[in-house]
């Protein structure tokens, strides 16, 4: 007899494995493509060494990331791999901060517009043409500055929990614009946080409710950053300065709705520093804008890395040719 041959279920088995190859080829697909290594490197710019990292193709389309206080490009590490198969990322350290030259305030202007056009000397020492800004915090005050001196260069931009107006401060800028006022007698205050490491740690936890996801390294590697010798100095000067950024407020608001970019806002909820209401702004000023709050704190990249890759390929990918 001659023996059955299961032609049905060889059919099925064959049909099934085509079925699981199409799916894999699917998937690979869709997956980002291999990048390039990240790269850690300096350029001396206006007589100051500056450290940067950078990963991505360089005939990509660029971002440049603007970190915040007392941070440093290092908040970006997690970020940058997840979108290098398709941007040219680039971010620095601002003079002070990080891996870059620290001169004594003697011999250095620790101004925001100072440090801005070391910032913008920097894109020109790469040959950044055109670039799109990410703004984080201080790196708000910076990328408003660049922009408005080149706004030809700008693509996009990119607003991670980085303010521009007096309705996104919280009761923490009571104490802080007292020290703008009369500095002798309130410096020994904002002194006293900068070498403090619960204020550090806060600055990363806020209110969050799920404090056990945020790297205690990123708080412990800032309080010594603020600790090296030097430095409450160096960012008093700065922190000082930002009362001239306050005060350009309307000027920035008026000019973004001038020059409406194509817009993305990533603000984080749990933000002590900066409420909610401060992502908004963004928006009366740039209807179109799109605004997404992000269960995160004041550095949503803490928290909050993968959503923010996400939502910034789907923006940049709408936006950047």
């Amino acid at each position: 007899m001659d023996k059955p041959t299961h032609l049905p279920y060889i059919a099925c088995v064959r049909f099934s494995l085509r079925a699981l190859v199409l799916a894999l080829a699917g998937m690979f697909a869709a997956m980002p493509a291999l990048a390039e290594p990240m790269t850690y490197n300096t350029v001396m710019v206006d007589g100051v060494k500056i450290f940067y990292r950078e990963a991505g193709p360089k005939d990509a389309p660029v971002i440049l990331l603007l970190h915040g206080f007392p941070t440093s490009s290092r908040m970006y590490q997690g970020l940058m791999p997840l979108l290098a198969d398709r941007y040219h990322l680039i971010a620095p350290d601002y003079p002070g901060f990080g891996n870059s030259d620290a001169p004594p305030p003697a011999a250095f202007a620790y101004t925001f517009d100072h440090i801005t056009q070391v910032m913008d000397d920097f894109t020109l020492a790469l040959g950044l043409k055109h670039y799109s800004l990410y703004m984080c915090d201080y790196g708000g005050d910076m990328g408003m500055k660049l922009a408005i001196a080149h706004p030809e260069r700008v693509q996009t931009l990119i607003v991670q929990n980085a303010n521009i107006s007096d309705a996104g401060e919280s009761g923490l800028w009571v104490a802080r614009k007292a020290f703008w006022a009369d500095r002798a007698a309130n410096e020994g205050k904002i002194r006293q946080n900068l070498s403090s490491l619960e204020a550090d740690r806060l600055r990363h936890v806020g209110s969050t409710p799920h404090p056990e996801r945020i790297n205690p390294d990123s708080w412990n590697d800032e309080y010594a950053f603020l600790n090296r010798p030097g430095e409450e100095d160096i960012q008093l000067d700065l922190f000082y300065d930002y009362r001239t950024n306050q005060a350009a407020f309307p000027a920035w608001n008026a000019w973004l709705k001038e020059h409406p970019y194509p817009t993305l806002v990533m603000w984080g909820r749990y933000d002590p520093s900066f409420t909610v209401a401060g992502a908004m702004v963004y928006q009366q000023d740039i209807p179109k804008a799109e605004v997404h709050i992000l269960d995160a704190g004041h550095f949503a990249l803490d928290e909050a890395t993968p959503e923010i890759a996400e939502l910034m390929r789907a923006f940049l990918g709408s936006n950047v040719k």
